[in-house]
Protein backbone atom coordinates (compact mmCIF):
# COMPACT_ATOMS: atom_id res chain seq x y z
CA UNK A 1 0.00 0.00 0.00
CA UNK A 2 1.14 3.54 -1.05
CA UNK A 3 -0.21 6.53 1.46
CA UNK A 4 0.12 10.10 0.53
CA UNK A 5 -0.07 12.91 3.12
CA UNK A 6 -0.45 16.01 2.64
CA UNK A 7 0.27 19.20 4.70
CA UNK A 8 3.48 18.83 7.14
CA UNK A 9 1.41 19.72 10.22
CA UNK A 10 1.74 17.71 13.61
CA UNK A 11 -1.25 15.67 12.16
CA UNK A 12 0.31 15.23 8.32
CA UNK A 13 3.52 14.18 9.95
CA UNK A 14 2.68 12.19 13.31
CA UNK A 15 0.36 9.49 11.37
CA UNK A 16 2.92 9.37 8.55
CA UNK A 17 5.61 8.01 11.10
CA UNK A 18 2.79 5.34 12.34
CA UNK A 19 1.92 4.55 9.02
CA UNK A 20 5.11 2.94 8.37
CA UNK A 21 4.67 0.38 10.61
CA UNK A 22 1.40 -0.81 9.18
CA UNK A 23 1.91 -3.99 7.64
CA UNK A 24 1.93 -3.82 3.58
CA UNK A 25 2.87 -0.47 3.92
CA UNK A 26 5.45 0.08 1.13
CA UNK A 27 5.60 3.80 0.74
CA UNK A 28 4.91 6.88 2.59
CA UNK A 29 5.46 10.33 1.14
CA UNK A 30 3.99 14.21 2.43
CA UNK A 31 4.00 16.54 0.71
CA UNK A 32 4.52 19.96 1.67
CA UNK A 33 4.07 23.32 0.01
CA UNK A 34 6.57 25.55 2.32
CA UNK A 35 9.82 25.21 2.27
CA UNK A 36 11.67 23.11 4.94
CA UNK A 37 12.10 25.27 7.84
CA UNK A 38 10.13 28.28 7.06
CA UNK A 39 8.52 29.90 10.57
CA UNK A 40 5.24 28.04 10.94
CA UNK A 41 3.74 30.66 13.45
CA UNK A 42 4.33 30.62 17.81
CA UNK A 43 3.92 27.96 20.22
CA UNK A 44 1.38 25.60 20.57
CA UNK A 45 -0.58 23.68 23.91
CA UNK A 46 -0.64 20.51 24.55
CA UNK A 47 -1.70 18.65 27.90
CA UNK A 48 0.07 15.47 30.32
CA UNK A 49 -3.26 13.43 28.55
CA UNK A 50 -1.22 13.71 25.78
CA UNK A 51 2.48 12.74 25.85
CA UNK A 52 0.90 9.73 27.74
CA UNK A 53 -0.96 9.11 24.40
CA UNK A 54 1.98 9.79 22.46
CA UNK A 55 4.12 7.78 24.46
CA UNK A 56 2.19 4.57 23.86
CA UNK A 57 2.44 4.40 20.23
CA UNK A 58 5.83 6.56 19.45
CA UNK A 59 8.18 6.53 22.48
CA UNK A 60 10.96 8.29 20.51
CA UNK A 61 8.91 11.14 19.88
CA UNK A 62 6.97 11.38 23.53
CA UNK A 63 10.77 11.59 24.73
CA UNK A 64 11.54 14.59 22.20
CA UNK A 65 8.77 16.56 23.33
CA UNK A 66 9.97 15.79 27.57
CA UNK A 67 13.30 16.87 26.38
CA UNK A 68 11.95 20.26 24.25
CA UNK A 69 8.74 21.00 25.98
CA UNK A 70 8.12 24.61 28.02
CA UNK A 71 6.29 23.62 30.96
CA UNK A 72 3.93 27.20 31.88
CA UNK A 73 2.59 27.29 35.80
CA UNK A 74 -0.50 28.39 36.99
CA UNK A 75 -3.57 30.57 35.22
CA UNK A 76 -3.47 34.66 35.59
CA UNK A 77 -6.29 36.79 35.00
CA UNK A 78 -5.91 40.69 34.82
CA UNK A 79 -8.96 43.25 34.28
CA UNK A 80 -7.05 46.69 34.25
CA UNK A 81 -4.46 45.86 36.67
CA UNK A 82 -6.17 43.81 39.00
CA UNK A 83 -4.81 40.15 39.28
CA UNK A 84 -6.73 36.48 40.13
CA UNK A 85 -4.42 33.60 39.91
CA UNK A 86 -5.36 30.27 39.41
CA UNK A 87 -3.40 27.16 39.83
CA UNK A 88 -3.02 25.15 36.47
CA UNK A 89 -0.10 24.07 34.58
CA UNK A 90 0.59 22.49 30.85
CA UNK A 91 2.89 22.04 28.06
CA UNK A 92 4.19 24.45 25.20
CA UNK A 93 6.24 24.42 22.18
CA UNK A 94 7.03 26.11 19.17
CA UNK A 95 5.40 25.49 16.12
CA UNK A 96 8.33 25.56 14.39
CA UNK A 97 10.50 23.33 16.95
CA UNK A 98 7.63 20.36 16.75
CA UNK A 99 7.68 20.06 13.14
CA UNK A 100 11.42 19.52 13.08
CA UNK A 101 11.19 16.74 15.67
CA UNK A 102 8.80 15.73 13.79
CA UNK A 103 10.38 15.81 10.53
CA UNK A 104 13.32 14.35 11.85
CA UNK A 105 11.66 11.19 13.54
CA UNK A 106 10.29 10.76 10.02
CA UNK A 107 13.01 10.25 7.76
CA UNK A 108 14.24 8.11 11.00
CA UNK A 109 11.47 5.69 9.72
CA UNK A 110 11.84 6.08 6.56
CA UNK A 111 8.98 8.69 5.23
CA UNK A 112 9.99 10.51 2.37
CA UNK A 113 8.82 14.43 2.73
CA UNK A 114 9.34 16.72 -0.20
CA UNK A 115 8.86 20.19 0.65
CA UNK A 116 8.42 23.28 -1.90
CA UNK A 117 5.75 20.82 -3.15
CA UNK A 118 2.25 22.19 -3.98
CA UNK A 119 -0.53 19.67 -4.64
CA UNK A 120 -3.42 21.38 -6.33
CA UNK A 121 -5.34 18.61 -7.32
CA UNK A 122 -6.23 15.16 -6.20
CA UNK A 123 -5.59 13.85 -9.54
CA UNK A 124 -1.65 14.58 -9.18
CA UNK A 125 -1.81 12.07 -6.52
CA UNK A 126 -3.20 8.56 -8.58
CA UNK A 127 -1.52 5.96 -7.93
CA UNK A 128 -1.50 6.09 -4.28
CA UNK A 129 -3.67 3.65 -2.54
CA UNK A 130 -4.38 6.30 0.82
CA UNK A 131 -4.01 10.59 0.23
CA UNK A 132 -4.17 11.82 4.00
CA UNK A 133 -5.47 15.44 3.68
CA UNK A 134 -3.40 17.42 6.68
CA UNK A 135 -3.43 20.80 4.88
CA UNK A 136 -4.97 22.76 6.88
CA UNK A 137 -8.47 25.15 7.43
CA UNK A 138 -8.42 26.33 3.72
CA UNK A 139 -7.95 22.46 3.12
CA UNK A 140 -7.79 22.27 -0.87
CA UNK A 141 -7.94 18.63 -1.21
CA UNK A 142 -11.23 18.67 0.94
CA UNK A 143 -12.82 21.35 -1.42
CA UNK A 144 -12.36 18.16 -4.28
CA UNK A 145 -14.05 15.90 -2.08
CA UNK A 146 -17.72 16.38 -2.04
CA UNK A 147 -18.40 13.92 -0.53
CA UNK A 148 -17.19 15.07 2.53
CA UNK A 149 -19.80 18.08 3.06
CA UNK A 150 -18.12 20.88 4.40
CA UNK A 151 -19.56 23.52 6.72
CA UNK A 152 -17.65 26.51 8.04
CA UNK A 153 -18.76 29.27 10.15
CA UNK A 154 -17.31 31.95 11.05
CA UNK A 155 -17.32 33.69 15.14
CA UNK A 156 -18.48 37.58 15.55
CA UNK A 157 -14.49 38.64 17.59
CA UNK A 158 -12.31 39.60 15.85
CA UNK A 159 -8.27 38.24 16.56
CA UNK A 160 -4.99 38.47 15.46
CA UNK A 161 -2.15 36.00 15.98
CA UNK A 162 1.02 37.53 17.38
CA UNK A 163 4.42 36.58 18.93
CA UNK A 164 6.68 38.76 21.73
CA UNK A 165 10.06 38.54 23.17
CA UNK A 166 8.38 38.50 26.87
CA UNK A 167 7.88 34.97 28.69
CA UNK A 168 4.97 34.78 29.67
CA UNK A 169 5.26 31.96 32.77
CA UNK A 170 1.93 31.70 32.99
CA UNK A 171 -0.93 31.08 30.86
CA UNK A 172 -2.56 34.79 30.98
CA UNK A 173 -5.41 37.03 29.94
CA UNK A 174 -5.05 40.36 30.01
CA UNK A 175 -8.26 42.50 29.35
CA UNK A 176 -7.31 46.17 28.79
CA UNK A 177 -10.27 49.13 28.41
CA UNK A 178 -9.39 51.26 25.40
CA UNK A 179 -11.22 54.46 24.44
CA UNK A 180 -13.26 52.00 22.03
CA UNK A 181 -13.79 49.12 24.44
CA UNK A 182 -12.03 45.92 25.91
CA UNK A 183 -9.12 44.46 24.14
CA UNK A 184 -7.76 41.10 25.50
CA UNK A 185 -4.72 38.69 25.05
CA UNK A 186 -3.96 34.75 25.45
CA UNK A 187 -0.52 34.66 26.24
CA UNK A 188 1.49 32.09 27.01
CA UNK A 189 5.63 31.15 26.56
CA UNK A 190 6.76 28.23 24.60
CA UNK A 191 10.33 28.71 25.42
CA UNK A 192 13.18 31.01 25.73
CA UNK A 193 12.45 32.60 22.38
CA UNK A 194 9.26 34.44 23.62
CA UNK A 195 5.86 33.96 23.73
CA UNK A 196 2.22 33.83 21.38
CA UNK A 197 0.02 36.43 22.33
CA UNK A 198 -2.90 36.22 20.33
CA UNK A 199 -5.42 39.62 20.60
CA UNK A 200 -8.82 39.15 20.41
CA UNK A 201 -11.92 42.24 20.90
CA UNK A 202 -15.39 42.58 20.02
CA UNK A 203 -16.27 43.93 15.97
CA UNK A 204 -17.50 47.21 17.79
CA UNK A 205 -14.01 47.94 19.55
CA UNK A 206 -12.25 46.65 16.55
CA UNK A 207 -13.59 49.50 14.15
CA UNK A 208 -13.93 51.94 17.15
CA UNK A 209 -9.97 52.21 17.26
CA UNK A 210 -9.41 51.92 13.52
CA UNK A 211 -8.21 49.08 13.76
CA UNK A 212 -10.56 48.00 10.26
CA UNK A 213 -8.06 50.63 8.38
CA UNK A 214 -4.75 50.32 10.33
CA UNK A 215 -1.59 49.06 7.93
CA UNK A 216 0.35 46.39 9.87
CA UNK A 217 3.21 48.44 11.72
CA UNK A 218 0.65 51.22 13.41
CA UNK A 219 -1.76 48.05 14.10
CA UNK A 220 1.42 46.57 16.29
CA UNK A 221 2.36 49.93 17.46
CA UNK A 222 -1.31 50.90 19.01
CA UNK A 223 -1.70 47.30 20.44
CA UNK A 224 1.77 47.82 22.00
CA UNK A 225 0.71 50.87 23.57
CA UNK A 226 -2.97 49.41 24.50
CA UNK A 227 -1.20 46.48 26.26
CA UNK A 228 2.01 48.54 27.58
CA UNK A 229 2.14 47.69 31.12
CA UNK A 230 1.86 43.67 30.03
CA UNK A 231 4.35 43.66 27.57
CA UNK A 232 6.99 45.53 30.13
CA UNK A 233 8.90 47.08 26.97
CA UNK A 234 8.68 44.21 24.70
CA UNK A 235 7.50 44.71 21.17
CA UNK A 236 4.51 42.90 19.53
CA UNK A 237 5.74 40.66 15.70
CA UNK A 238 3.75 39.33 12.78
CA UNK A 239 4.09 36.02 11.62
CA UNK A 240 6.66 36.27 8.62
CA UNK A 241 3.97 35.46 6.01
CA UNK A 242 1.60 38.29 7.36
CA UNK A 243 4.32 41.28 7.60
CA UNK A 244 2.23 43.00 4.60
CA UNK A 245 -0.77 43.18 5.88
CA UNK A 246 -2.43 43.04 9.71
CA UNK A 247 -4.20 39.56 9.15
CA UNK A 248 -6.98 40.02 11.79
CA UNK A 249 -9.51 37.29 11.57
CA UNK A 250 -12.65 35.97 12.42
CA UNK A 251 -12.17 31.98 13.92
CA UNK A 252 -13.67 29.66 11.22
CA UNK A 253 -15.17 26.50 12.76
CA UNK A 254 -15.01 24.22 10.30
CA UNK A 255 -17.27 20.55 10.41
CA UNK A 256 -17.60 17.94 7.92
CA UNK A 257 -20.43 15.37 7.57
CA UNK A 258 -18.26 12.54 6.96
CA UNK A 259 -14.10 12.94 7.28
CA UNK A 260 -13.16 10.32 4.50
CA UNK A 261 -14.80 9.97 0.39
CA UNK A 262 -12.91 7.34 -1.53
CA UNK A 263 -9.12 7.17 -0.55
CA UNK A 264 -9.47 10.41 0.97
CA UNK A 265 -9.00 10.57 4.61
CA UNK A 266 -9.17 13.91 6.41
CA UNK A 267 -6.60 14.86 9.49
CA UNK A 268 -6.80 18.15 12.00
CA UNK A 269 -7.90 21.15 11.08
CA UNK A 270 -8.62 20.23 7.76
CA UNK A 271 -11.14 17.69 9.28
CA UNK A 272 -12.06 19.92 12.15
CA UNK A 273 -11.29 23.19 14.28
CA UNK A 274 -11.92 24.33 17.80
CA UNK A 275 -11.95 27.64 19.13
CA UNK A 276 -8.29 28.77 20.05
CA UNK A 277 -9.09 29.62 23.62
CA UNK A 278 -9.46 25.80 24.42
CA UNK A 279 -5.75 24.96 23.18
CA UNK A 280 -6.66 21.35 21.84
CA UNK A 281 -5.70 21.65 18.04
CA UNK A 282 -2.29 19.81 18.36
CA UNK A 283 -3.99 17.22 20.56
CA UNK A 284 -7.03 16.60 18.07
CA UNK A 285 -4.40 16.39 15.37
CA UNK A 286 -2.24 13.95 16.96
CA UNK A 287 -5.37 11.46 18.00
CA UNK A 288 -6.57 11.99 14.89
CA UNK A 289 -3.37 10.37 14.02
CA UNK A 290 -3.20 7.90 16.44
CA UNK A 291 -6.81 6.37 15.46
CA UNK A 292 -6.18 6.69 11.23
CA UNK A 293 -3.08 4.54 12.41
CA UNK A 294 -4.92 1.96 14.04
CA UNK A 295 -8.02 1.64 12.23
CA UNK A 296 -5.89 1.30 9.11
CA UNK A 297 -3.50 -1.74 10.65
CA UNK A 298 -6.70 -3.63 12.68
CA UNK A 299 -9.16 -3.43 9.70
CA UNK A 300 -9.21 -5.64 6.96
CA UNK A 301 -9.37 -3.38 4.03
CA UNK A 302 -8.80 0.66 3.57
CA UNK A 303 -12.24 1.39 3.07
CA UNK A 304 -13.31 -0.04 6.05
CA UNK A 305 -10.59 1.69 8.09
CA UNK A 306 -11.43 5.05 6.82
CA UNK A 307 -15.42 4.14 7.77
CA UNK A 308 -14.23 3.23 11.46
CA UNK A 309 -11.52 5.98 11.44
CA UNK A 310 -14.97 8.32 10.74
CA UNK A 311 -17.05 7.27 12.69
CA UNK A 312 -14.75 6.94 15.91
CA UNK A 313 -13.46 10.29 15.77
CA UNK A 314 -16.45 11.75 14.55
CA UNK A 315 -17.90 10.42 18.02
CA UNK A 316 -14.50 11.80 19.92
CA UNK A 317 -14.96 15.40 19.02
CA UNK A 318 -18.04 15.93 20.17
CA UNK A 319 -17.39 17.10 23.69
CA UNK A 320 -14.35 19.19 22.88
CA UNK A 321 -16.39 20.37 20.03
CA UNK A 322 -19.29 21.96 22.51
CA UNK A 323 -16.38 23.20 24.63
CA UNK A 324 -14.90 25.16 22.33
CA UNK A 325 -17.99 26.59 20.85
CA UNK A 326 -18.77 27.58 24.49
CA UNK A 327 -15.52 29.09 24.85
CA UNK A 328 -15.67 31.23 22.03
CA UNK A 329 -19.35 32.29 22.58
CA UNK A 330 -18.11 33.58 26.45
CA UNK A 331 -15.28 35.45 24.69
CA UNK A 332 -18.10 36.99 22.41
CA UNK A 333 -19.54 38.25 25.62
CA UNK A 334 -16.95 39.38 27.68
CA UNK A 335 -18.11 43.16 27.72
CA UNK A 336 -21.55 41.45 29.71
CA UNK A 337 -19.17 39.82 32.20
CA UNK A 338 -16.28 41.66 32.78
CA UNK A 339 -17.48 45.09 34.83
CA UNK A 340 -18.08 41.92 38.05
CA UNK A 341 -15.14 42.10 40.60
CA UNK A 342 -12.13 40.90 39.02
CA UNK A 343 -12.06 37.20 41.49
CA UNK A 344 -15.88 36.48 39.92
CA UNK A 345 -14.83 37.45 36.48
CA UNK A 346 -12.13 35.39 36.46
CA UNK A 347 -13.71 32.26 37.79
CA UNK A 348 -16.44 32.60 35.00
CA UNK A 349 -13.64 32.61 32.61
CA UNK A 350 -11.94 29.76 33.86
CA UNK A 351 -15.28 27.64 34.18
CA UNK A 352 -16.41 29.50 30.82
CA UNK A 353 -17.12 25.81 29.21
CA UNK A 354 -19.91 25.02 31.44
CA UNK A 355 -23.31 25.57 30.23
CA UNK A 356 -24.44 27.31 33.84
CA UNK A 357 -21.34 29.43 33.78
CA UNK A 358 -21.61 30.72 30.51
CA UNK A 359 -25.87 31.38 30.36
CA UNK A 360 -26.29 32.08 34.41
CA UNK A 361 -23.47 33.65 35.59
CA UNK A 362 -24.77 34.72 39.13
CA UNK A 363 -26.46 30.91 39.15
CA UNK A 364 -22.90 29.76 39.01
CA UNK A 365 -21.19 32.26 40.93
CA UNK A 366 -23.66 31.48 43.59
CA UNK A 367 -23.21 27.65 43.41
CA UNK A 368 -19.61 27.74 43.36
CA UNK A 369 -19.59 29.68 46.78
CA UNK A 370 -21.57 27.39 48.14
CA UNK A 371 -18.83 24.60 47.12
CA UNK A 372 -16.88 26.39 50.50
CA UNK A 373 -19.37 25.05 52.58
CA UNK A 374 -18.12 21.75 53.11
CA UNK A 375 -21.52 19.24 53.52
CA UNK A 376 -22.84 21.53 50.56
CA UNK A 377 -19.88 21.83 48.72
CA UNK A 378 -19.46 18.07 48.62
CA UNK A 379 -23.30 17.81 47.01
CA UNK A 380 -22.88 20.33 44.87
CA UNK A 381 -19.07 18.88 43.66
CA UNK A 382 -20.99 15.42 42.98
CA UNK A 383 -23.97 16.81 41.42
CA UNK A 384 -21.47 18.60 39.10
CA UNK A 385 -18.82 15.69 38.71
CA UNK A 386 -22.02 13.54 37.91
CA UNK A 387 -22.71 15.44 34.93
CA UNK A 388 -19.66 15.57 33.60
CA UNK A 389 -19.23 11.94 33.22
CA UNK A 390 -22.92 11.57 32.20
CA UNK A 391 -22.85 14.67 29.35
CA UNK A 392 -19.86 12.50 26.87
CA UNK A 393 -22.13 9.70 26.92
CA UNK A 394 -25.38 12.06 26.12
CA UNK A 395 -24.77 14.75 23.88
CA UNK A 396 -23.02 13.44 20.97
CA UNK A 397 -25.90 11.03 20.37
CA UNK A 398 -28.75 13.27 21.05
CA UNK A 399 -27.26 15.71 18.39
CA UNK A 400 -26.81 13.10 16.16
CA UNK A 401 -30.72 11.97 16.22
CA UNK A 402 -31.88 15.85 16.23
CA UNK A 403 -29.81 16.88 13.34
CA UNK A 404 -31.19 13.55 10.85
Amino acid sequence: MRIACVGAGPGGLFFAILATRIPGVTDVTVYEQAAEGAPRGWGVVFWPDLMDQVEAVDPPFAEALRTFRYTWRDQVVEVDGSEARFTASGFAMGRHLMQKLLVDRAREVGVRIEFDRRIGRLAELEGYDLVVAADGVRSGLREQAPGVRTEVTEGRNRYIWLGTEKQFSSFTFPFVHSPGGWLWAHAYAFGEAGSTFIVETTEETWRALGLDTLGPDETLRLLESVFADQLDGHKLVLQEDARETAPWRRFATVRNSSWTDGPLALVGDAAHTTHFSVGSGTRLALEDAIALARHLEQAPTVAAALAGYGTERAEALEVTAGQARSSAAWFEAVPQYVERPVRDFARLLIERRRLVARRAPGLYLALHRLTTVPVLGALVNHGLAAGRAIAPRVIGPLRRRLSR
